[in-house]
C-alpha cells in the first residue's frame, strides 16, 4: 500500500499530507494517544525528516508484531534506507544502526543479550534491594535538609539520581566519569537542533564507554561492565560499547520516566494515592497502573518487514519500518476496557506490553519495578504533604520521540505554613 503515491520509509519533498505527524518539535495533536487509539490499531506516521513509517498502536497487533519473525530489526532490511532515500546523517540514525540487541535479529540478538541475561534474574536484582532503599534515604535525607514550603524539582532532586546511581554502581561508573555520561545520555534523547549534533552527541559517548571499558578490561572490578570484558565473551569491540550504551542509557532514563510519570498520576488523582497510602491497593499496583498508563517509553523504532504482512488490516509491504507505540498500547480500550483513559490503580491487573514481549522483554524490567516499589511509598511516606508546585500549570513534556516523561516536576514537600519534616524512619523505608 503506498501513502497517497510516496511508499513508507521514503522522504517526503512535497507538502505534508494528512498522516499523523510525530515530530517532538511540532506536536500534532492527533499523536496522543488516545487519538492513535482511535485512529486504529496500525496507522500512517510522518517522522522528523519527512521520513514515512507504520505506527502499530493496538494491544493486539503490536503483541502480534512483536512475536512475528518477519518482522526483523536488521536495518538493511529498510527499503528506503537501502537506496539512500533516508540519509545517513538523519537524526534517528545512531539509534537504528547500534550493534546492540535492540538491532539485533535471531542467533545475533540472543547472543548479545546472554551475557546481561545472568545479571537481572529477578533473584539478583532483589539483592539490590537494601543498596535502592539505602539510595532512597539518603536522597530523601537530601530532601528534607531544606525548607519544606520551598519548590522543589523532583525529577533533578530524586527521580533522575536514583537510577543513575543505582545502574552506574552496577556497571562500576566511577564517580569522575558520571556526570559528563549523564549530560551526554540526556542530549541523546532530546530533540537534536540538527543532524550533525546528534551524530556528534552519539559519537561523544560512545568514546566516552570505550574509555569505561579500557579502564575496566586494565583494572576489573566486582560490577557488569568487567564481566562484560572478562575473557569467555565474544562481543566485538562496537557491540561492547553500544551494549553498554544501551544499558546505562536505557538502564536509567526509563525509570527516571517511570517515577515522575507515577509521582504526578499521583499528585493529580488524589482519590488514587489515597488508596495507595491506606494501604487498600498494594504499591505494585501504582507501578503497573502507571506503566500502562503513562509509561516511560512513547515510541521505539523500528523494526522491517521481510515479505508482505496484514497487520489488523494493513498490508505492510516488505522493506516497510514498523514503529511500536507503548503510549498508544496502555490506552487500548479493545486490551484495557472502555476506561482505559483512566488512572485507576484499582483496575484488575491486565497485561501490558510497555516491557515488551516474547524475546525482546526488557532484561531491565525487574531493576525499575524494585527501585519503584522502593521509593514511592518512601517518598510519599517521608513528605505526606507533596504537593505539586503550580497545581494549575501542566509540567512540560521532554521533547523526545521515544522516551515519555516530564522535563520537569515542581513540587513543595509540605503545604505553605507547615514547615515540619517528619523524621527518617528508622528502618529507612
Amino acid at each position: 500500500m503506498d501513502f497517497d503515491g510516496v511508499e513508507p520509509g521514503g522522504a517526503l519533498s512535497g507538502a505534508y499530507d494528512s498522516r499523523v505527524r510525530l515530530d517532538p518539535a511540532e506536536h500534532d495533536p492527533r499523536s496522543d494517544p488516545d487519538s492513535l487509539c482511535a485512529a486504529g490499531p496500525v496507522v500512517p506516521v510522518l517522522l522528523p525528516g519527512g521520513v514515512t513509517a507504520w505506527l502499530v498502536t493496538g494491544h493486539q497487533a503490536g503483541r502480534a508484531v512483536l512475536a512475528d519473525s518477519r518482522f526483523v530489526k536488521d536495518i538493511g532490511a529498510w527499503r528506503a534506507w537501502r537506496s539512500g532515500e533516508v540519509p545517513r546523517s538523519w537524526p534517528l540514525a545512531p539509534l537504528l544502526t547500534v550493534a546492540n540487541m535492540t538491532t539485533a535479529t535471531a542467533g545475533d540478538h540472543t547472543r548479545l543479550r546472554a551475557p546481561l541475561a545472568r545479571a537481572f534474574t529477578a533473584r539478583r536484582v532483589a539483592q539490590l534491594q537494601p543498596r535502592v532503599e539505602e539510595l532512597t534515604g539518603e536522597l530523601l535525607d537530601g530532601l528534607a535538609a531544606g525548607r519544606a514550603a520551598d519548590p522543589v524539582e523532583l525529577r533533578a532532586r530524586f527521580a533522575h539520581p536514583l537510577p543513575v546511581r543505582v545502574i552506574c554502581e552496577l556497571f562500576g561508573v566511577p564517580d569522575d566519569r558520571r556526570p559528563r555520561l549523564q549530560s551526554l545520555c540526556g542530549a541523546l534523547f532530546a530533540t537534536p537542533s540538527g543532524p550533525a549534533d546528534a551524530l556528534a552527541v552519539h559519537r561523544e559517548l560512545r568514546a566516552a564507554l570505550a574509555g569505561l571499558l579500557r579502564a575496566k578490561r586494565d583494572r576489573p572490578g566486582d560490577d557488569l561492565t568487567s564481566a562484560l570484558v572478562a575473557p569467555g565473551h565474544d562481543l566485538s569491540g562496537s557491540e561492547l560499547v553500544d551494549t553498554l550504551l544501551l544499558m546505562i542509557v536505557a538502564g536509567h532514563e526509563t525509570t527516571v520516566n517511570l517515577l515522575v510519570n507515577a509521582v504526578h498520576a499521583l499528585l493529580t488523582h488524589p482519590d488514587q494515592l489515597a488508596l495507595a497510602r491506606s494501604g487498600q491497593v498494594p504499591w505494585s499496583a501504582v507501578v503497573e497502573e502507571t506503566l500502562r498508563w503513562d509509561p516511560p517509553v512513547a515510541n521505539f523504532p523500528f523494526r522491517y518487514a521481510l515479505c508482505d504482512v496484514d497487520v489488523a488490516g494493513r498490508t505492510i509491504r516488505a522493506g516497510d519500518p514498523v514503529m511500536l507505540s507503548y503510549t498508544a498500547f496502555g490506552r487500548d480500550p479493545q486490551q484495557h476496557g472502555p476506561r482505559a483513559d483512566r488512572f485507576d490503580i484499582t483496575r484488575p491487573p491486565t497485561r501490558h506490553l510497555t516491557f515488551g514481549h516474547g524475546i525482546h522483554h526488557c532484561l531491565g524490567a525487574p531493576l525499575a519495578r524494585l527501585e519503584a516499589a522502593v521509593a514511592l511509598p518512601a517518598l510519599f511516606g517521608r513528605f505526606p504533604g507533596l504537593a505539586l508546585h503550580g497545581p494549575g500549570q501542566p509540567p512540560p513534556r521532554r521533547p523526545s520521540l521515544v522516551f515519555n516523561g516530564l522535563r520537569e516536576l515542581p513540587v513543595v514537600l509540605a503545604p505553605r505554613g507547615d514547615a515540619r519534616q517528619p523524621p527518617r524512619p528508622r528502618d529507612g523505608s
